[in-house]
Formats: structure tokens, sequence, C-alpha cells
């Protein structure tokens, strides 16, 4: 192992080891089952420590990796430089050129609140919380995701530390080859140190959720497959079988309760809102009606996810179009009645615009299907057996609508090689291999595969 003093002697940056204080504290990120034990941690405050760390650890023969919150933790790092870009947390709004620049550490929630400033809106994840960067380099499919497709699409520039340790901008005219890759190939390419964006404009939108309890989440199931299979493009729509535990996290309506969640944002005209879901409203009897007009800075009550660290353990896959017969094969699962150990069994509807391409191309995965499946679990003790167990029996349940392809963001815990590479078809997974040798030839971020 090399001297980590030579490094602080490089670098203003805190570098800490395991012996140093705060370094649990570092390494723990949102994912409280995954606990990193690196041989050292940077806990980057600008750009050129970045750089500066990769030459150190290119020159020892040491991987370097990167976390901004940790939501897309999913295996434990046992070695090398873990960078940490929390620091890096500075939005600026540009609302005449509509974009937003921000650090590698921000999250959506400050870029919803400084955009909403401008009557402006990002295409975001569904939870506010999440790493905005982790977000874009994977596609990132949000409520937004049907009218305006991956959050990828929207990539105006990108900063980042290559393997060979040096500070390059990626846009539609530099390095062009590695920017198409970082429009949704996810890791192994860089250290992203700061991201521009486009933003729509956008002040409120028809948005929210409906929930039914249990004795009626078979009726509305049902009918939001039906609903969905029509729905407009500009209608983003999911549900979630959710059994939520007796704890105090959970809010009190919906305490030790199985229930049906349907989550609706649609970015047409407001008024037109009520008719569009009048449907859903009237296919059975509505526990919590939390479906209105919603501040495009509040997008994140939406899908209402936690806020605050938790173990997590999550697996998904895509699917094609569904019927009823799918709701019969998922209800035999994981309806009421049924005794299982997730927490959240989720559909989402997608298509229309997150299966048209940028004009440039991009490395995103998974534009070819209709809706995504995940499921969600949240107890350590069932991680390793018990839930892997049951997502491969719910996914031989509804195989006939399981699609062939992966999105990167919603592949879950795996370490399965094979499994990560069909997040990409193949020939964008030859092509991201080539960008990743390019400008990292010595595998400095290990990554995947």
């Amino acid at each position: 192992m090399p001297e980590f003093a030579e490094l602080r002697a490089r670098i203003s940056s805190p570098v800490l080891t395991h012996t140093d204080p705060g370094f649990s504290d570092e390494t723990t990120g949102f994912n409280l089952a995954v606990t990193h034990q690196p041989d050292a941690v940077v806990v980057a405050e600008n750009e050129s420590d970045i750089a500066e760390t990769v030459r150190f650890a290119r020159e020892n023969g040491m991987p370097v990796r990167v976390q901004a919150t940790g939501h897309g933790a999913t295996e434990p790092y046992t070695d090398g430089v873990l960078v940490i870009t929390r620091k890096l947390d500075r939005v600026s709004i540009d609302a005449q050129e509509r974009t937003a620049t921000f650090g590698a550490g921000v999250r959506w929630a400050a870029v919803l609140a400084a955009a909403a400033e401008h009557h402006l809106a990002p295409i975001t994840g569904s939870s506010p919380q999440v790493g905005a960067v982790g977000f874009l380099l994977g596609g990132g499919l949000g409520p937004l995701a049907r009218s305006h497709g991956f959050g990828s699409d929207y990539l105006r520039e990108l900063r980042l530390v290559t393997g060979l340790g040096e500070i390059v901008v990626a846009n539609y005219t530099e390095h062009p080859d590695l920017f198409w890759a970082l429009r949704g190939g996810k890791g192994g390419l860089g250290i992203v140190t700061q991201a521009t964006i486009e933003l729509i404009e956008a002040d409120t939108l028809y948005a929210g959720s409906l929930v039914f309890d249990e004795p009626h989440i078979e009726q509305a199931l049902r009918a939001w497959v039906d609903w969905s299979a029509s729905a407009p493009d500009e209608v983003t729509s999911s549900v979630a079988l959710m059994r939520m535990p007796d704890l105090d996290l959970v809010p009190p309506p919906l305490r030790g309760r199985h229930v049906l969640s349907v989550r609706v944002v649609s970015s047409g005209p407001v008024e037109a809102g009520p008719e569009l879901a009048d449907p859903l409203r009237q296919a059975a009897p509505v526990y919590l009606d939390l479906l209105g007009e919603l501040p495009t800075s509040q997008l994140g009550l939406v899908h209402n996810d936690p806020t605050d660290p938790v173990p997590v353990w999550d697996h998904g896959m895509l699917l094609t179009a569904i019927d009823q017969d799918f709701a019969s094969a998922l209800l035999g699962e994981v309806g009421p009645g049924t005794e299982i150990p997730v927490v959240i069994t989720e559909v989402r509807h997608i298509g229309a615009g997150t299966k048209i391409d940028v004009d440039e191309g991009s490395a995103v995965g998974g534009r070819n299907s209709d809706y995504s499946l995940a499921f969600i679990g949240m107890q350590p003790e069932l991680f390793d057996t018990v839930l892997p167990a049951f997502a491969d029996r719910v996914s031989a349940a509804v195989a006939p609508w399981v699609s062939p392809e992966l999105t990167i963001n919603f592949i879950g815990r795996t370490t399965s090689p094979d499994r990560v590479a069909k997040a990409w078809p193949s020939d964008i997974l030859n092509r991201l291999t080539e960008v990743r040798h390019r400008y990292d030839p010595e595998g400095v971020f290990p990554y995947g595969y």
C-alpha cells in the first residue's frame, strides 16, 4: 500500500484512512446496507485535487471509485481510493439559455429549487435526494420520462477527470466520443466534476398519486393497466404495490397497510388533468387522493421516496407492452393475500419520449421497452438469499412480458458481468468498451466487468 502522506502533500482536500476520524461518515452513503472500506478516502473540495488523486492512484496501481450520495451503492469497495464529491455542490441557472450547471455532489432537490425561481425545471429523477450526475450518467428515467425522454438527453456539457488524470470537457464538439458514452454509459469513463443540462419551461404540473387500500388493489391495478395503454405521450405514470411497515418513519395513514399507489405526472394543461385521471378515480374507492396541481419544485412528492439513509436492496427489469394477463400474473405473486419479502413492487409506464434517441446518438440502453418492473426490500437479513430468490420467482411468473434489454440505473444489486452487459445493446456495449479503453487505458476506474 502506498504512503498516503504523499497524497496529502499533493492535494489540499482531506485524505482519510481507516484510523482517521470521519472515515466511516464519509464512506457511508444513502444505502446503509453497503459499507465501503477502501484504503483511503479523498473528500474532494475542487477539481484539481481529483485530477491529482487519479494521477497518484495511477502511479501506484490503485483503483479509483467515486461516490456522491451513495444511492447507487450495491457492493462494498474494499481497496483503492474512494473520491467523495459531496462538497462540489454549487448550482447556477442561466435563465436566458435555459440551462443549469452544477457540481458532482448536487442532488436533484437543489436543481429543482434553483430552476423553479426562473419558471424552469430539469428532467429529474423520482427522488430529489438522488445525485443528479449519477442519475444522468445512467440515462435516467424519471416522472417526465414519456413526455421528455431520458434525463441524459438533456445533457449539454460535462467536465471530468479521465483515467490519465487529465481534466477534459465533453460536449458536441469537444471529445464527442466521450460525450456520447457519458450519456448513458454510466461508469468507467472518468470522474465527472460538473454537468450542464437543458431545462424545460414549467411552473406547475398535474401530478401526484391516488392511493387505494388493500380491498381495492386488484380493481385499481387492472384499471391502470388498461388506462396506461392508451394514455397520451405527455403522461408518465406508475403503480407501486406497497407493504408499509408499522414504523414511525411511515406516515400514519399508510403505517402497517398494504396499498396501491397510482402515480401520475402530466406535462399537458393542468386544467385537463382531472378529466384525464377520472377513469382512475372511478376504478375503485380512493383511500388517499393526492393528485392535483403541483409546483415543479415539489415533484418529489409524486413518488415520495425516503429522504433519510436506509438499507436498500433492489432489482429491476424492463417490460414490453403489458395486459390483463400480466396483471393476473403479478397479482398472483405480490397481490393481496400473498406473503412477500419486499416493501415495494413498482411498475412504471415508459416508452414514447424514451424511445427517441438524441440526434447525435447516445449510449443509453433500454430505449425499446414500454414498462419497467422493480422490487425494493429493506431488511438486510434477507438481501443475500430470500430477496434474490423472490425476484427470480416473480421474474419467471412475468417472463412473457420481460424485455431482453435492461437499463443500467434500474439493474439493481448484481455481481453478474453478464447482467451488467445486458444494460446496453451489443453495438453500444462494444463502442463503450472502446471509449473506456481510450480514456482509461490502464483501468484506473474499475467498472462492472
